[in-house]
């Protein structure tokens, strides 16, 4: 479709921009072998900057940790809490693979310190606004369009009916018995006008009933009438054939039921007349009725459900004041099935007339194509793929260039002051360690001779050895106790 063309081709065009922009530090307007000038100190060398959480600290070995150190649960605890890890770890991956889906807009954003060092940046979060309005207008249009399918599209169209008929006279020498009497065959076909759709509609399709009625006095009251009703079951056809015997010329006529959908009905004449509506749908007619009711100011300005009937609507509901509520249900009794379409033909038995066929246009709805292209175009993901494709590579290059960010403003900060940065980087990860091992105290520290020769470490030893005493003596006094008794 050509809308969708254009709307997927717009935000690829967009996302393709943005892209661009970010590899390659091409902005509009710029040379395409231009690339966007670096302020400041040169950025560090690719590879992870040191600056992450290490399991073990630098120059500290792994076994310095003692196991006694860490906090470690019962062995049935542990084993209690396995399907609930499990089921952690399954929840979290899901909601890693629901949140890699949504990635939110702020996650493009450039942060405000690279928009510093790199002034043409602007360009990108230009480019990033306009997606952003993009965006935003295709979902309002989106939204237009789900609304505006909700209601019923109809387009009227002309549909041109063929009427002819064929005599086959009797054969004396014929073997049958259907060649040895004189018989008529009567066709109805037609088809739709202009009709550019790829999938043609059957003629019978247009029609709730057909209804062929001949002459009484010829085929008698029990044999006059030709009905083809619709059913849940009905096979659609082309047209309609009836073949009857006979010599001479019949008068007919034919009874076409347009199966209007949604339903139309006939109004009351009546109300016909103060409406101006001859054949409508149920809302159509509730909705001018309304209109009626409110260019006449019959709404009661005390009580808004109420409606005060003029003399017109005191004659059609026989009421001087109603519910507008009511109103759908009062016009059962005013809504009547629509007329059908009568036409009166000549059977003609005459060779002359033979080759004559009568054509009749009537004006029928049809489903408007525009609602195809609309159905077409919300369920469209023709450049879906491609689109989130490039939202993923944008994604990813914001984040290769947040970690350039991080490991320039490693190498500035070490190129400062070396031993300064080192010491507050050793802190920093010895905090990170701890909350990663879930260690009591300060290994750090604790790895250092000087922390051994502090005041408190004199009361310390002595608190340990008083501790351990106790401890023994609670044990011989109770093997004591169990020897005793």
């Amino acid at each position: 479709m050509a809308t969708d063309e254009v709307t997927g081709g717009a935000r690829k065009a967009t996302k393709s921009k943005l892209f661009e922009f970010l590899v390659h530090g091409v902005r509009p307007g710029m040379p395409s072998g231009a690339r966007m000038p670096h302020q400041g100190a040169p950025m560090g060398p690719p590879g992870p900057p040191y600056v992450g959480s290490p399991s073990v600290r630098p120059g500290m070995p792994q076994t310095v940790m003692e196991t006694t150190r860490k906090r470690t649960a019962p062995q049935q605890v542990q084993q209690q809490q396995v399907p609930q890890q499990v089921q952690q770890q399954q929840q979290a991956t899901q909601n890693r693979a629901r949140s890699a889906k949504r990635r939110k807009m702020a996650d493009k954003i450039l942060p405000q310190r690279i928009r510093e060092l790199v002034p043409e940046s602007q360009a990108y979060m230009d480019l990033l606004a306009f997606e952003r309005k993009l965006d935003q207008t295709i979902m309002r249009k989106r939204v237009d369009i789900q609304e505006a399918l909700k209601r019923p599209m109809k387009q009227k169209r002309k549909l041109r009916l063929y009427i002819s008929n064929t005599f086959n006279p009797a054969k004396s020498d014929a073997d049958d018995s259907d060649g040895s009497i004189a018989s008529w065959e009567l066709r109805v076909e037609g088809k739709l006008l202009d009709d550019l759709s790829k999938q043609k509609r059957k003629f019978s399709s247009f029609f709730k009933s057909l209804v062929i009625e001949l002459d009484k006095d010829l085929y008698g009251p029990d044999n006059h009438l030709v009905e083809w009703h619709r059913t849940p079951t009905t096979q659609e056809t082309d047209g309609f054939q009836v073949k009857r015997p006979g010599d001479v010329s019949v008068r007919c006529t034919l009874l076409l039921m347009l199966d209007y959908q949604p339903p139309q009905f006939k109004l009351d004449p009546r109300l016909a007349r103060l409406l101006g509506i001859h054949t409508q749908t149920r809302s159509a007619i509730i909705q001018a009725l309304w209109q009626y009711i409110k260019t006449n100011k019959l709404q009661d300005s005390h009580d808004k459900e109420y409606i005060n009937c003029d003399k017109y609507f005191q004659q059609i509901f026989d009421c001087p004041r109603l519910k507008f509520s009511e109103i759908p249900q009062r016009l059962t009794n005013l809504l009547l099935p629509p007329d059908p379409i009568v036409i009166n033909h000549i059977i003609s038995v005459d060779p002359n007339d033979q080759k004559k066929t009568a054509c009749y246009d009537i004006d029928v709805e049809v489903e408007d194509p525009l609602k195809g292209q609309m159905s077409s175009f919300l369920l469209s993901t023709a450049n879906q793929q491609e689109i989130t494709a490039l939202d993923n590579k944008i994604h990813e290059t914001i984040e290769s260039i947040n970690q350039l960010k991080i490991q320039r403003d490693f190498m500035l900060s070490f190129s400062k002051d070396p031993k300064g940065y080192i010491q507050d980087l050793l802190r920093s990860q010895s905090r990170d360690l701890k909350v990663m091992t879930d260690v009591v105290g300060n290994p750090e520290e604790e790895r250092r001779a000087e922390f051994y020769h502090e005041p408190w470490s004199q009361e310390a030893v002595s608190r340990y050895f008083y501790c351990k005493i106790q401890q023994r003596r609670q044990e011989l006094e109770q093997s004591l106790g169990v020897r005793n008794t």
